[in-house]
């Protein structure tokens, strides 16, 4: 399912909202000023998110997962390759030797990023649309990416569309890409397309 222009637009604008929110809260985590890239929004089926996914790449990927559930319910990703994910906690914990691989403080530290990234997307979802969302517990995965894919699964909603939201994390004049992915099954993205209409309309009164 394609949005429109207009949709889009105001989808990408929602979640810069949020991620604006999100740089503030890991720049006050670490002590360092965190930017995050204006996110870019691409809406594929399920099916296509191999691809959609294949430059980020198709070894290990850490991945914190989320589920929500609601008015809109689903999964929500945030996936880095394994590398970047290093770099990214390396950045956020000011060590002074790059790691190889991620330890057990990194992983915490992951998930916290994560969590703060996800819960302030998603809440902001919730607060501007007028709705309730509710939040599972963040859960850190190291796996490769396409075990990742197969193990998606959202309720008994067989028809699912992915909200690919791809950005850049900016710490100390280092830049570190992700994705965040958004898994929706077909009734709940009408639903989400309908309250980014209605959040328009209010905008413009």
């Amino acid at each position: 399912m394609a949005l429109t222009e207009k949709q889009g637009d105001a989808l990408a604008e929602l979640i810069n909202i949020g991620f604006a929110r999100s740089a503030a809260s890991l720049s006050e985590l670490s002590g360092y000023r965190v930017l995050l890239d204006p996110p870019s929004i691409d809406v594929r089926a399920i099916e296509e998110l191999p691809d959609a996914l294949a430059v980020l790449t198709m070894q290990e990927v850490a991945t914190v997962h989320q589920l929500f559930s609601g008015p809109v319910s689903g999964d929500a990703l945030l996936i880095l390759n394994y590398e970047g994910a290093v770099t990214l906690t390396d950045l956020l914990r000011a060590r002074k030797r790059p790691s190889q691989r991620l330890d057990e403080a990194s992983r915490e530290a992951l998930t916290e990023i994560g969590n703060i990234l996800l819960n302030a997307c998603l809440g902001m979802f919730g607060n501007m649309l007028h709705v309730h969302v509710s939040f599972s517990m963040p859960r850190l995965h190291l796996e490769v990416l396409d075990n990742l894919l197969k193990s998606i699964i959202i309720g008994s909603e067989e028809l699912r569309s992915a909200i690919i939201v791809s950005t850049a994390f900016h710490i100390k004049e280092s830049a570190v890409s992700g994705y965040l992915v958004i898994v929706l099954g077909v009734s709940s993205l009408d639903r989400l397309i309908r309250s980014i209409e209605e959040w328009e309309q209010r905008q413009s009164q």
